[in-house]
């Protein structure tokens, strides 16, 4: 009699452009036990927002195959023997994890299964060239865009592949998708205080048919993306971010989506570059999730007293008096999702502007994007910190106020978020403490700092730091 493989479902949970799934149907000859595992190690530190938006994705493959989704709770090597006992399975496929943790969890799991005569087969990648793949000319890891971009541009980008057809999903007893949300948002940094119990936000739509829906919608826009895509209030960045976290869509699929057209495709090909250049740092300094990648700025100094838990705090729910930040910060406790511009400026802000430790910023963002993805929003902020990637280092300073004047001049987007400034005019909308004298509208933050002042304070730190490093040299 045929027996089934078991198909773990991790950061990939779709039916289409799949080919481990497909080479799970393959070996199990249509027979597909679809698996996917609540590890606790992994939600616990993981917000409302992500959760709900994991469940809804979960609820949309459910869907897709039928509602035959197994979803079971606990340590994944004890769940994979249990599972594999009761459909008779011999072997386990799954897509590659390239995370610190992804890797060393898979690690431990196939010795686990090998102890009991099970193998695991790890086929695919999440990204169009997997980590570790593109070097320099010399041979060595990348550390800058520009090497890592010319080496990726070089690799072959596979066409997607269809999806599996005549599959019989194996049925066995499953657990509720809320357990997903009962598994989350138990271990949140102290400095969060009661910003962790704040209300998720609304997410949107889930699944791999809302993935395919919205690339749909996005691709007559490619065009104008160059032109776009720094402009938050437009829609006219792709939005495809937490489908790509979750694997509903695979960057295969968006590349061949917008082949043929020329405007605007290189610049977008480029942001897919820009999250496999950070997946690529990661697997290759794996502490840099949480250790600065440059070692001259781990020694930055940064306030971690009561004033600055006080102005985390004003940061986070968006009451810092700058206009264009509060916006962002508002935005991302509203719709579990910032504008990719806005999100550099209010970072910038907390690093250089508040002189906080860029990690509370990332643990933040993580606790409340539907998108957090540890490699994209690690570097992300490490690269405007000045600590990672960037090859102008502290230097650049976003002035909050001259951001949102160039790229939302109308005040279109400020106005949107911020309600004390709904009904105040650009570019009053766009100042600090939203105007100045007696225009300033009332129930808005008074600016929390001085900008000009903060900045000249952060570039004395970062020549702190670059002294104290050559010290040590």
């Amino acid at each position: 009699m045929r027996t089934p493989s078991i198909f773990w479902f991790r950061r990939d949970l779709r039916v289409g452009d799949h080919p481990a799934l497909l080479e799970a149907c393959r070996r199990g000859e249509g027979r597909v036990v679809a698996l996917f595992i609540l590890d606790d190690s992994l939600l616990a530190a993981t917000g409302l927002t992500r959760a709900l938006y994991l469940r809804d994705t979960l609820q949309a493959l459910h869907d897709e195959i039928g509602g035959a989704l197994l979803v079971r709770r606990g340590d994944p090597a004890r769940v994979l023997v249990e599972v594999a006992r009761e459909c008779g399975a011999g072997e386990v496929i799954a897509t590659n994890d390239y995370s610190p943790r992804g890797r060393a969890r898979d690690e431990r799991v196939a010795a686990a299964l090998d102890d009991v005569d099970l193998t695991l087969s790890l086929l695919d990648s999440p990204y169009l060239v997997r980590p570790g793949v593109v070097r320099t000319q010399s041979g060595t890891p990348c550390r800058v865009f520009r090497a890592f971009t010319r080496g990726w541009n070089d690799e072959h980008h596979p066409a997607p592949f269809d999806a599996p057809v005549g599959v019989t999903w194996e049925r066995l007893d499953t657990l509720e998708l809320d357990e997903v949300v009962a598994s989350a948002q138990r271990r949140a940094p102290e400095y969060f205080g009661d910003l962790a119990t704040l209300a998720p936000a609304a997410v949107g739509p889930a699944g791999e048919r809302a993935a395919i829906a919205r690339l749909d919608d996005f691709v007559p826009k490619v065009d104008d993306y160059a032109e776009t895509r720094n402009l938050p209030s437009v829609d006219g960045s792709s939005r495809l971010s937490a489908f790509l976290r979750f694997g509903a869509l695979h960057p295969r699929t968006i590349l061949a989506a917008t082949s043929g057209l020329e405007r605007g495709r290189a610049t977008f090909a480029s942001e897919l570059c820009w999250r496999e250049f950070y997946a690529d740092v990661l697997y290759h300094h794996p502490d840099s999730a949480w250790r600065a990648l440059q070692p001259a700025m781990a020694a930055l100094r940064v306030d971690t007293d009561e004033r600055a838990v006080e102005r985390f705090r004003a940061w986070a729910l968006g009451e810092t008096g700058y206009p264009f930040v509060d916006a962002g910060m508002r935005q991302l406790l509203s719709e579990g999702w910032m504008h990719n511009r806005v999100r550099m400026v209010a970072a910038s802000f907390l690093v250089k502007h508040l002189h906080l430790d860029w990690r509370w910023g990332a643990k933040w963002f993580l606790w409340r994007l539907s998108d957090g993805d540890l490699a994209s929003n690690q570097h992300g902020w490490q690269w405007t910190a000045g600590t990672g990637t960037d090859a102008a280092p502290f230097h650049r300073v976003f002035n909050p106020t001259l951001q949102g004047e160039r790229f939302d001049p109308d005040g279109t987007y400020v106005r949107h978020y911020v309600d004390e400034l709904r009904d105040v005019a650009a570019p009053g909308c766009l100042q600090p403490g939203g105007g100045a004298g007696l225009w300033r509208p009332a129930g808005y933050a008074e600016p929390l700092i001085d900008a000009d002042a903060e900045r000249r304070e952060a570039l004395v730190r970062f020549a702190e730091a670059r002294e104290r490093a050559k010290v040590l040299e």
